[in-house]
């Protein structure tokens, strides 16, 4: 079960070239990284009730995966560290002292050695357990450390490279989006995360994880979600191209997002009540997902909707349904989300209570928060007269 949850929790943010799943004709594998053979950070912070003997890292893992007679080698690289230390040592114990500048620097360069004498490189970077979680807040969202700098001199070596992130919230990996060809975001994803990334990395099992939050490209554009309200300047608006002038305001990755090892295409929507009634009358919302590569794989498919207009201003989407779909290779199935009276309502701050309104909504179906297929319904407004009932556009 721990094995499935961290599969199925991972998130593909880049695959490249498809160098994701990985080829078995490897006979040499550098695992670099502080994170890559670590207990500790594997299974995360609040982890108080297991036996961290048990955990498997992602070394570990990679080794139990490959084929006898494959070369796997592990360096950290660099290690990182709190400024100010965590409550959590009080549970966990201290974290072991830093290198000193002779001890980093020798590191740094037997990684750099072990990655160019060696056919495939995975990076394990991110931040420990207690860098994130309760009280962990933090000022910046880049990598801890020299991590980045590491990452910088490994890839320029031009050998086939993975990054696998280790985290509890997204980090600045604007430099990687563009120059490491594959990305796995696996969290801290517990006892069997070591097994369940290899399990992804060679494809015994099939990435279909969502971001649950939206990846700000830096600390700068922090708060930033996707069912944000729309301001007096709409980003749609011609001439207005984006809040910062160094930056787009779009994040670096939207919510909801995450890859596959195949595709997947959304089309025929249709909704089958287009003229709801105030007050409970459910709406259906039905579109076919097809798997157009060739590989299984598992989608999950995101409803949102927008409320037009209203006694305040509404989100430009709200996620209101998702369900995961297993196909097969040229398979098509047909997803159905019914929105009734519990996804339509809002809480209102000035008449303190939920409400729901006659209006208009936008639907969009797809793989993530920035779905284009597009459809529409209308809740009707309704008035009683001689103790009939009619509906009513607002």
């Amino acid at each position: 079960m721990a094995r499935i949850a961290a599969q199925r929790s991972a998130v593909l943010l880049r695959n490249e070239g498809n160098l994701l799943p990985l080829d078995r004709k490897f006979s040499s594998i550098a695992v670099i990284g502080p994170l890559a053979d670590s207990k500790r950070d594997i299974r995360g912070s609040w982890s108080l009730a297991d036996d961290m003997k048990t955990a498997v890292t992602v070394v570990e893992g990679i080794r139990a995966k490959v084929r006898s007679g494959v070369k796997v080698e592990y360096a950290p690289g660099v290690d990182i560290s709190r400024s100010y230390p965590s409550l959590f040592e009080l549970f966990f114990g201290p974290r072991p002292k830093p290198w000193n500048e002779t001890q980093g620097r020798e590191e740094f360069d037997k990684a750099v050695k072990l990655a160019r004498s060696s056919e495939l490189v995975v990076m394990v970077l991110g931040q420990h357990e207690e860098m994130s979680g309760e009280g962990a807040s933090q000022s910046t969202i880049e990598l801890p450390g020299r991590q980045r700098e590491l990452l910088e001199a490994v890839s320029a070596l031009g050998k086939p490279t993975v990054l696998v992130l280790i985290n509890g919230r997204p980090l600045d990996i604007s430099w990687a989006v563009t120059r490491v060809p594959a990305i796995l975001e696996a969290w801290h994803p517990g006892a069997e995360g070591g097994n369940a990334i290899a399990d992804l990395l060679w494809g015994d099992a099939t990435p279909g994880g969502k971001l649950p939050i939206t990846w700000p490209r830096s600390s700068g554009q922090i708060p930033i979600y996707y069912a944000r309200n729309l301001t007096q300047e709409p980003e749609g608006k011609p001439g207005f191209k984006s809040r910062y002038w160094d930056i787009p305001t779009s994040p670096l990755y939207p919510f909801g997002y995450g890859l596959s090892y195949t595709t997947f295409r959304y089309s025929n929507i249709r909704v089958d009540n287009p003229a709801a009634r105030w007050g409970g009358d459910p709406v259906g919302v039905s579109v076919d997902v097809e798997n157009t590569g060739h590989r299984p794989g598992e989608e999950v498919a995101q409803l949102y909707i927008h409320q037009r207009s209203g006694s305040t201003s509404r989100p430009v989407r709200e996620l209101k349904g998702f369900e995961r779909v297993v196909l097969a290779p040229g398979e098509k199935k047909t997803v159905r989300f019914i929105l009734s009276k519990p996804e339509l309502v809002y809480w209102s701050a000035a008449e303190r209570t939920w409400v729901q309104e006659p209006a208009k909504f936008d639907v969009w179906v797809g793989g993530d928060s920035n779905a284009t297929l597009h459809t529409e319904f209308e809740v009707m407004g309704v008035i009683a007269l001689g103790g009939h009932r009619f509906a009513i556009e607002r």
